[in-house]
């Protein structure tokens, strides 16, 4: 099953804080014998300064994670794919920018500079875009669970609502997205160390990539004629 995924494919994993994309990434990499793109919060140098002040920091923090974001794009890309990625660097912009920037956390002009360059590096025929994104999602109270149950004391410190109101718009955002084929899987419906479970998600993945890569090949054919 695992070979009918193409091995230059980049499947990118997308979906709140403590849904479990990390887990999936990498499970996913090794049956698939692909490689991992981790999200990196260890070495992050704002990202506990950013929770305890957001007004102070989000700015900051949006652009080392947009700058370190496509320097791994740009990385996967050059290898040639064969690659499972935590997390998109969309939801940089769809989620957590424009969330302090409606809530005043981030200034009008640190938004509006932040997506002028966002624009400029991503939204561009050039960027190598994955070729399917994997959307988790749940119920809020499953995810809360998760994120008390990895214990980082910066995220349990954190209020309720502020999760409440990211899981509000993650559920917008993953409904407008279209940079490329999206499929959801709900966390209470697969186990990832089931690998009955884990044949059904690459079957759901494989099928996916087929779908796109033929619809761009019927597009560039028409467009040849």
């Amino acid at each position: 099953m695992e070979h009918s995924i193409p091995s230059d494919a980049l499947i990118t994993i997308a979906g709140t804080v403590g849904v479990g994309k990390s887990t999936l990434t990498s499970v996913l990499a090794e049956r698939l014998g692909f490689r991992t793109s981790l999200e990196q919060v260890d070495h992050n140098p704002y990202l506990e300064k950013f929770y305890h002040d957001f007004e102070r920091w989000s700015f900051h923090l949006q652009i080392y994670f947009l700058a370190e974001r496509f320097k791994e794009q740009k990385a996967i890309f050059e290898a040639g794919g064969g690659f499972v990625q935590d997390r998109s660097i969309y939801e940089d912009t769809g989620i957590f920018a424009k969330m302090h920037a409606d809530q005043g956390t981030m200034s009008a002009t640190d938004y509006e500079t932040y997506t002028s360059l966002f624009e400029a590096m991503v939204m561009t025929p050039y960027f190598p875009h994955p070729d399917v994104l994997i959307y988790l999602e749940g119920s809020l109270p499953s995810i809360l669970s998760r994120i008390e149950a990895r214990g980082r004391e910066m995220e349990i410190q954190t209020e309720r609502a502020y999760w409440e109101r990211m899981y509000e718009r993650y559920a917008v955002w993953i409904d407008e997205f279209t940079a490329c084929p999206v499929l959801r899987l709900n966390i209470d419906d697969y186990d990832v160390n089931d690998p009955a479970s884990m044949d059904g998600i690459i079957a759901q993945i494989a099928e996916a990539i087929g779908e796109s890569r033929l619809a761009k090949a019927q597009a560039a054919a028409a467009r040849e004629q």
